[in-house]
């Protein structure tokens, strides 16, 4: 955990790079480079969709939980309820969760759904009918 309360990718600690001689930190962290913590996006009965700040003052949405989605059907995308997750390709874990994740297969009123875009930066869900 950083300084920010975010989370910062660095160097790993468990290996050893060089010489083996102690490193020296050149200089902290600035804010440009501290990341965010994953925002788990789950199937509810309502949508809680919160804005943030991103870098250059824009403002952006973050899905924590989402009721629908945008599903692209043969005649154009329908609005759908999704009742659950199947099967995710991030983890085999995040189906039993109901974490929906880009590339996660969705069981929607209209049938199984490949999401298409990522949730927790969009606030939305995208989809597109799986055939078979």
């Amino acid at each position: 955990m950083s300084q920010f309360g975010k989370q910062f990718s660095g160097k790993s600690k468990s290996k050893s790079k060089g010489n083996g001689k102690k490193k020296i930190k050149f200089r902290d962290r600035r804010r440009s480079e501290v990341g965010n913590y994953f925002s788990a996006t789950r199937v509810s009965q309502e949508n809680d969709i919160k804005s943030f700040r991103r870098r250059g003052g824009n403002i952006a949405a973050r899905a924590n939980r989402i009721a629908f989605a945008n599903v692209l059907t043969k005649d154009g995308y329908k609005k759908a309820k999704i009742k659950s997750v199947l099967e995710s390709k991030d983890n085999r874990n995040f189906s039993r969760q109901g974490v929906i994740t880009k590339g996660a297969l969705i069981d929607t009123e209209l049938g199984k759904a490949i999401v298409i875009n990522r949730p927790g930066r969009e606030g939305t869900v995208n989809a597109k009918i799986v055939e078979g």
